[in-house]
This record gives C-alpha cells, sequence and structure tokens, in this order.
C-alpha cells in the first residue's frame, strides 16, 4: 500500500512529465486551478493518468472537490485504502 509520500511523488511525476509543470512549483497547499494552471480538461487527463498509475478505477465526479495537490494525494489515499 502507498503512503502519502508515495502518492505525493507520483503525483508530482505525473505533473512535471505529462503536464510540463516545474517541480519547484508544486507543493501540498498548491492549487491545481490557480497555481499550476490547469483547466477542466487538464483535470480529466491527470484523472486518467492516476488511474493508469495505481490501477485503481477513479470516478471524476469524486475529482469535482479537489482543489489543492494534497486534495489530490488525500483522495487517492483513500482510494487506495479502500481496496
Amino acid at each position: 500500500m502507498r503512503n502519502k509520500d508515495d502518492i505525493f511523488q507520483m503525483l508530482k511525476d505525473v505533473l512535471i512529465e505529462d503536464f510540463e509543470i516545474d517541480a519547484n512549483d508544486i507543493a501540498l497547499d498548491v492549487n491545481l486551478y490557480e497555481d499550476l494552471d490547469l483547466d477542466s480538461i487538464d483535470a480529466v487527463d491527470l484523472v486518467v493518468k492516476l488511474r493508469e498509475q495505481t490501477g485503481k478505477k477513479i470516478d471524476p465526479d469524486a475529482f469535482k472537490k479537489v482543489r489543492t495537490v494534497a486534495d489530490v494525494v488525500n483522495a487517492l489515499h483513500a482510494l487506495l485504502e479502500t481496496g
């Protein structure tokens, strides 16, 4: 089972590699939309990438409330905890 640090690192790697975001711009308190300039299409792409990384089906509706990097980490951690 991945811990939150592992999830954060995996998310950071996805944001760097697939969304070309500078590693220095990624922190837990960063807002995905305001600080990293992701839009709704990017959010869908992110869910797809995270599904590929985790092997878990991620409900896009569950990610509608996600705003920060920490929100994504917490949502993924909860998903992975439930098995």
